[in-house]
């Protein structure tokens, strides 16, 4: 129960300095996220994600091929007893 408080509490005080030490109104807040969000456009960002997916994939195909790679040939001298 004292933990339930506390929590009430603290959400009660945060909230409270969060309205007093607020740079802006809500309304002005709303409008500013409504202009960067004209700015950034979805194809743009769409272009941006897919490219840096593909560069990751990549990536992961050059990770895996060396992977397997080192782990065939640590098998291989594992087998003979060359390790």
């Amino acid at each position: 129960m004292k933990f339930l408080t506390g929590l009430l509490l603290g959400l009660g005080f945060g909230i409270i300095i969060g309205l007093l030490v607020a740079p802006q109104s809500g309304e002005a807040t709303r409008a500013q996220l409504g202009e960067r969000g004209v700015q950034l456009r979805p194809e743009v960002f769409s272009e941006e994600i897919r490219a840096r997916a593909q560069e990751a994939l990549v990536q992961g195909s050059k990770l895996y091929s060396r992977t397997k790679t080192e782990l065939t040939d640590r098998y291989a001298r594992a087998k003979s007893g060359d390790l």
